[in-house]
């Protein structure tokens, strides 16, 4: 019984979490297509250059969505950028 609250308050926990950075995921996907269209990339090209499908890169813009993606990906978008990656976590 012991193990089985110790999961759930972990379960609890995560949820907690993960809805305190859904917020934080929309911001980056909102700077990245901030950054893209300020370089004048086509949301197809900019997938291109970091190796990830279009359908990707949208979900990842998209406002309605807090689609996750790895830290490895963030650097590649910040490289097809062509700008540090802090700027796409960083609060301006």
């Amino acid at each position: 019984m012991k193990i089985f609250k110790e999961n759930e308050s972990i379960l609890r926990e995560g949820k907690i979490l993960e809805e305190k950075n859904i917020k934080r995921y929309k911001d980056i996907g909102r700077r990245i297509a901030f950054y893209r269209k300020q370089r004048g990339l086509s949301q197809e090209r900019l997938a291109e250059k970091v190796g990830i499908s279009k359908s990707y890169l949208s979900k990842i813009e998209a406002p309605s969505s807090a689609k996750f993606c790895s830290l490895t990906t963030l650097f590649d978008i910040a490289d097809g950028l062509e700008i540090e990656i802090v700027k796409l976590l960083q609060d301006e």
